[in-house]
């Protein structure tokens, strides 16, 4: 039975289940971030292996994305999601009996493949129910369960690490994962018609694809979307060392205030909802977004070279990090707009981008083999400038 999207009851159960889907990548990853630095001893490794655990899980949530999308927009939306939850249960279950930095690596990649259903169906269910300023509002909307993720995710883990070991994070994640996948059996219908769906042929997913790079107006907001996800994801990737290793802060302190800058998502995306279409169209609030996150990155910059004090850095890393309720929610919005017939195509390719873009920014940050402040506000600072530069000052006509 297809879902209705007009009853508020039903509304809210959207935003709940869709929110939490599409947090899923962010919950996975920040959970266990308070663990990293820990790990190392334990799985008698380096640093480098464990942040490889990082990367390989937004690499595979990157190209699992690819796959999920095209696959929904032929079969429909339930059915690959189902399955992508069934997975990642499984792969956190892994995770969490690996007797090795190998075998972690490897459950980190069934999980991640698992998780990609989760972040890219949650988009394209939207794109099926809602269009233009709604969408908008939706995905405003949806920040406050998925932005809930980075508030919540590292206190668990961080409270975890008090009682128990790594472990216990993966085994909490293995439970999240069989809640979702009962929560879509028993409350997410289908949302994608069958005569709304696509040919199952590999040579028509070629050319939606071929299509969506071709398109000037979708390139550029799912460009700029992926370079401030990047600038993000260095901070998410890099944090724990600095503020841990440099600035001498606990597991239990830097959970809160990870999660602090995870509570500026949630409120900025639900100003967002609340001043599109009234105060200022999407573009111009992303653009707003973006700049303010420039701003913000080179004050992150500026404390590590000029030896700021901890608290300047927290509220420059707050202003770049709380801008992702903002840009995610328009920059969707407006790059979804005119590709409902393959949102499923569409909603992969952003998040191929966007994770891929995220990995090398990452990567590139690990280089000289250890993560300090100065490498991290650089790396923060170039993909924000350039998400800034990428978006341009006048929205693109379709």
């Amino acid at each position: 039975m297809p879902i209705t999207n007009d009853a508020p009851r039903t509304r809210a159960r959207l935003v709940l289940i869709l929110g939490a889907l599409s947090g899923f990548g962010a919950l996975t990853i920040d959970m266990y971030l308070p663990a990293m630095p820990g790990m190392a001893g334990d799985l008698h490794t380096g640093t480098l292996p464990v942040q490889l655990t990082l990367t390989v899980f937004v690499v595979g949530l990157a190209l699992g994305q690819v796959i999920v999308g095209p696959l929904s927009d032929a079969w429909g939306r339930r059915r690959p999601l189902l399955a992508g939850l069934a997975l990642y249960a499984a792969g956190s279950l892994w995770c969490a009996l690996a007797p090795g930095v190998g075998w972690l690596i490897a459950g980190r990649i069934v999980q991640s493949l698992g998780a990609a259903a989760g972040a890219v169906l949650a988009r394209a269910v939207v794109r099926d129910l809602y269009q233009g300023t709604a969408m908008t509002r939706f995905f405003s909307t949806m920040m406050v369960v998925n932005g809930a993720a980075p508030v919540v995710a590292p206190v668990i883990g961080g409270q975890l690490l008090t009682v128990a070991t790594w472990r216990s994070v993966f085994l909490v994640l293995t439970a999240v994962g069989a809640v979702l996948l009962v929560a879509v059996v028993l409350a997410l219908p289908e949302s994608l018609p069958a005569d709304r769906r696509a040919p199952a042929h590999f040579g028509a997913t070629l050319r939606t694809f071929r299509t969506l790079v071709t398109d000037q107006r979708y390139l550029r907001y799912v460009l700029a979307a992926a370079l401030m996800f990047a600038a993000v994801f260095a901070y998410i990737s890099g944090s724990s060392f600095v503020l841990q290793d440099s600035y001498g802060l606990s597991a239990q302190q830097f959970s809160v205030v990870f999660g602090v800058n995870g509570l500026g998502i949630v409120l900025f995306g639900r100003v967002n909802g609340r001043l599109v279409g009234r105060v200022a169209d999407e573009h111009t609030l992303l653009r707003v977004s973006l700049a303010v996150a420039a701003l913000g990155s080179a004050g992150v910059l500026a404390c590590a070279v000029t030896g700021l004090p901890l608290p300047v850095l927290l509220i420059c890393l707050f202003l770049v990090v709380s801008m992702l309720g903002i840009v995610l929610a328009n920059a969707t919005s407006l790059a979804l707009a005119g590709h409902g017939s393959a949102a499923g195509s569409a909603s992969s390719l952003q998040g191929l981008l966007q994770f891929l873009v995220g990995s090398v920014a990452a990567s590139a940050m690990s280089l000289s083999g250890h993560v300090t402040a100065a490498t991290m506000g650089v790396t923060m600072m170039m993909c924000s400038v350039a998400a800034f530069t990428v978006l341009g000052g006048r929205p693109v006509r379709e």
